[in-house]
């Protein structure tokens, strides 16, 4: 059984930073891809950035220059340092972890971005 952790997240200032790290277990072969994705209250789940076992990245426009995802392959774990965050960033963010033929997804962890 595949397993999700996520770590990270919290209460921040607006212009602060926060870094978000999520582990996968449980599986026998690497994920062909990791991401974050988030979702606020009465909104769809949104991708914030993703990056491929090759390293391919994708970031949704809203946090180009501000976010970085990264991916330590032999740990399966993925990262996303986010700054200059302001009160639109607020939101669940949820880990993805995507396998080609089945995908997982973590219990999700807070962001808050509020003075």
């Amino acid at each position: 059984q595949v397993q999700v952790v996520e770590s990270g997240g919290g209460l921040v200032q607006p212009g602060g930073s926060l870094s978000l790290s999520c582990a996968a277990s449980g599986s026998g072969v690497s994920p062909y891809a990791m991401g974050w994705y988030r979702q606020t209250p009465g909104n769809q789940r949104e991708l914030v950035a993703r990056m491929t076992f090759s390293g391919t990245t994708f970031y949704a426009d809203f946090v180009k220059g501000r976010f970085t995802i990264s991916r330590d392959n032999a740990k399966r774990t993925v990262y996303l340092q986010m700054n200059s965050l302001n009160s639109e960033d607020t939101a669940v963010y949820y880990c993805n972890v995507d396998f080609a033929i089945r995908e997982y997804w973590g219990q999700g962890t807070q962001v808050t971005v509020s003075s």
